[in-house]
């Protein structure tokens, strides 16, 4: 079954972006996977068709109006079992772990904010979950939607010329990425390091693994925590 991602915007024209582009693009066109962008505004009811209001309480700018936006989650969701994603600064980080589960099942519902928010009803009422690509913030949700399915896709079956290659990135078993290099063997003065031209796999493998540690410990110690690995190691 092809995954199925809706986003729900105010913008639908910013979708599918980049992923319309390279190995993405390729695997929409394959149909393995599709994208629906809902107009947010299309279910609003009134002839000027608003989609928000001022925040209770006062203070600056709008927030999404619960009603309208329900309306919209209600008519991707009718009868679906997808999670129900809100991009949101305040969401739990997204992680790597949380990026494959999402890219086993079936598809994604992705809302996108934006003004101040979204009217705290319709995320209880609806179940939204909230998930944060970092602690920074964003004039819209669509960036972040962006991100997210970026991650998730590439990592379908079948998406990447070589489905290898995705096991030995950064945070896949909570390390960074270990060092690249590539042809010519000298450049600018500085070489190849001679064990990756050694034919020695497995010194190339354990190489790998001590670079990936020493840069995971300088750059991302807080990830060690969590490796399955020893902080000496």
């Amino acid at each position: 079954m092809a995954f199925r991602a809706s986003v729900l915007t105010l913008y639908p024209e910013m979708f599918p972006g980049h992923l319309g582009f390279s190995l993405a693009g390729k695997a929409m066109e394959r149909g393995q996977w599709s994208l629906d962008a809902v107009q947010i505004r299309d279910f609003a009811t009134d002839r000027h068709r608003t989609v928000d209001d001022t925040p209770a309480g006062g203070g600056a700018g709008m927030v999404l109006k619960p009603d309208v936006l329900a309306r919209a989650i209600d008519s991707a969701s009718e009868n679906d079992a997808r999670p129900r994603l809100l991009m949101s600064p305040r969401g739990r980080p997204l992680t790597q772990e949380r990026v494959r589960a999402l890219a086993a099942g079936e598809g994604v519902i992705i809302v996108c904010g934006r003004f101040e928010g979204v009217d705290q009803r319709v995320i209880e009422a609806r179940g939204l979950e909230e998930v944060s690509i970092g602690d920074y913030v964003l004039s819209g949700g669509e960036p972040a939607a962006l991100i997210l399915l970026d991650a998730i896709i590439r990592i379908l079956p079948g998406v990447m010329g070589n489905d290898l290659s995705g096991l030995h990135e950064s945070f896949e078993g909570g390390l960074l990425e270990h060092p690249h290099y590539t042809r010519p063997q000298e450049w600018e003065g500085r070489e190849i390091p001679p064990i990756l031209t050694s034919g020695n796999h497995g010194a190339i493998e354990k190489w790998r693994h001590e670079e990936a540690v020493r840069l995971t410990r300088e750059r991302r110690p807080d990830l060690l925590e969590s490796a399955k690995i020893e902080k000496n190691g």
